[in-house]
């Protein structure tokens, strides 16, 4: 399988395939590359439907040149822990981010967000986060406000009185619940609508249908979540190994 940054033939075989409407595992497999190399190379410049081959062959290449400039000469990659591959992880971290923005999340946000998902403690202070993504306090602070108001962080103070930024499992249970209230506030909003339009007016039943629609979704995130909670508690049993009693 071939390694290295793609080439601007590549990325037209991957605009072409795009364009047929091949999935991202399919285009892979014609190049002899992981699907994850394709998902976040198409993820990072314009999606499925906004990928050019030769605009991301030159944002790519100004991207590597930044980063040139940005890297002391002599600088090494921090060791990684449990003897992971660094080069790996960061590949993963890149996909993950992108995944995230393809769901919506801002691209700071979804940086973040994947900083402290993929961080072995699942807490970082914002001095730390700094200096693992190198950007400023203030992208910082506006990326945890919007997952704070999410559900998807919690704040906590460390024994030196700094914030830590946390992502723990009940972070998802209480980010679900958070998607479920502000569901209900749509569902009061629409009723309310049908009064103001007048029942069984075209806008009235449009609005009581939506409010049905989004009531049903919302008891039922809030039952799953509640039924699956134990899941993000279970203990992982790790398999034996070949030489085990």
């Amino acid at each position: 399988m071939p390694g290295g940054r793609l080439t601007q033939q590549e990325r037209q075989q991957i605009a072409l395939g795009l364009a047929d409407g091949l999935a991202y595992a399919e285009i892979a497999r014609r190049l002899d590359r992981p699907t994850s190399t394709v998902t976040r190379e198409v993820m990072r410049n314009g999606g499925p439907t906004g990928y050019r081959a030769d605009l991301a062959h030159r944002a790519t290449e100004h991207r590597a040149h930044r980063r040139r400039q940005a890297t002391p000469r002599g600088t090494v990659a921090p060791p990684q822990a449990h003897g992971r591959d660094a080069e790996a992880v960061r590949e993963y971290e890149e996909v993950f981010t992108t995944v995230l923005m393809a769901s919506g999340m801002p691209t700071m946000t979804a940086r973040v967000m994947a900083c402290l998902t993929l961080t072995d403690s699942g807490s970082l202070t914002a001095s730390e986060l700094v200096q693992r993504l190198q950007v400023s306090p203030a992208s910082i602070s506006k990326a945890i406000t919007f997952l704070d108001s999410q559900g998807l962080v919690r704040r906590e103070r460390d024994d030196r009185r700094r914030e830590r930024y946390v992502v723990d499992d009940d972070v998802w249970y209480q980010s679900m619940l958070a998607s479920a209230r502000a569901l209900i506030q749509i569902v009061e909003l629409a009723r309310q609508g049908v009064g103001v339009l007048g029942p069984g007016t075209p806008a009235a039943t449009r609005l009581e249908n939506i409010a049905r629609f989004l009531d049903f979704v919302s008891e039922s995130t809030t039952r799953a979540a509640e039924q699956a909670r134990d899941i993000l508690h279970a203990k992982v049993e790790t398999p034996p190994s070949d030489g085990a009693g």
